[in-house]
């Protein structure tokens, strides 16, 4: 049983990542190459290069990431480093037979837009399953231990320079539109990562405190926590109710707060994970 669980798993880990990595080089070649947009990172480079020398797209991202694999390859792991070999084997095969597929369109803004939504997902996919496309964020981990900058801090630097080049290359216009672009893969990217059902989590300090957590049991079935608490230099007593709910709930948990108390205090914060069943969403009757 065990077995069969196991393969099951990893045939869903195949299947999903030749979808993420058909759909990334499906949006490159379609919709960013024929709008003259430029990605960030790995693809960014490589479509630079490959406007200037004439290559083929495919070499350059299958090229480049193999060597920053390597180069980052004790900071990732033998797994890690397989998985990403695949996806980025299927990428550049993928850009190389796609290069043959017809323009959709030669609008650049549809191009920015449902190109960066259509690589944001590809992208997205392939990370969730393990794998990944863009060297340049091992690269940023490995410096990040050896200079004062975040990883995010490294990986900005260094896509503002590939951005530039879209500037150099295409003009400024296209620039501006491959950071449209490259906003909507990013956001694209994090919304396939942590789903539209992302559990947030709620602080809520009222005097109302019984009647909103009441409501918030009642109309979203979410089960809420009471916490007693001690407010400012005075230590004024206070319930403090803790919950969590999905993105997508949060906009009526706000609701139900201002309909209970104008006056409450309310800090919102994303929630990585929710572990234990007992606590999440209970079916309302």
């Amino acid at each position: 049983m065990m077995k069969k669980i196991v393969n099951i798993k990893l045939l869903e880990k195949i299947f999903f990542i030749t979808l993420g990595a058909f759909l990334a080089a499906f949006s490159i070649q379609v919709f960013f190459l024929p709008n003259r947009i430029i990605d960030g990172g790995i693809v960014g480079i490589s479509i630079i290069l490959h406007i200037l020398t004439g290559m083929q797209l495919g070499i350059f991202t299958f090229l480049f990431n193999i060597v920053f694999l390597i180069f980052g390859y004790n900071q990732i792991g033998k797994n890690f480093a397989i998985t990403s070999i695949f996806s980025i084997s299927l990428f550049s095969f993928f850009i190389a037979i796609l290069s043959y597929v017809p323009i959709i369109t030669n609008d650049v803004i549809l191009g920015s837009i449902f190109g960066g939504i259509v690589l944001g997902i590809g992208v997205g996919l392939i990370l969730r399953y393990g794998g990944y496309v863009d060297g340049t964020e091992v690269v940023a981990m490995i410096l990040n231990e050896k200079t004062i900058f975040s990883v995010g801090q490294i990986l900005m630097i260094f896509n503002l320079f590939i951005l530039s080049g879209a500037a150099w290359i295409y003009g400024w216009d296209r620039a501006f539109y491959s950071i449209l672009a490259f906003f909507i893969v990013q956001k694209t990217i994090d919304v396939v990562l942590d789903g539209l059902d992302q559990e947030k989590s709620a602080m809520i300090i009222s005097d109302e405190a019984e009647e909103i957590g009441s409501a918030i049991e009642c109309r979203l079935g979410r089960m809420v926590t009471f916490i007693d608490t001690k407010i400012g230099e005075v230590k004024e007593k206070k319930t403090l109710l803790y919950t969590t709910v999905t993105r997508l709930e949060m906009p009526k948990l706000l609701i139900i707060v201002h309909e209970k108390d104008a006056d409450a205090f309310v800090a919102i914060s994303d929630v990585a994970d929710v572990m234990d069943g007992k606590y999440k969403k209970k079916s309302i009757h």
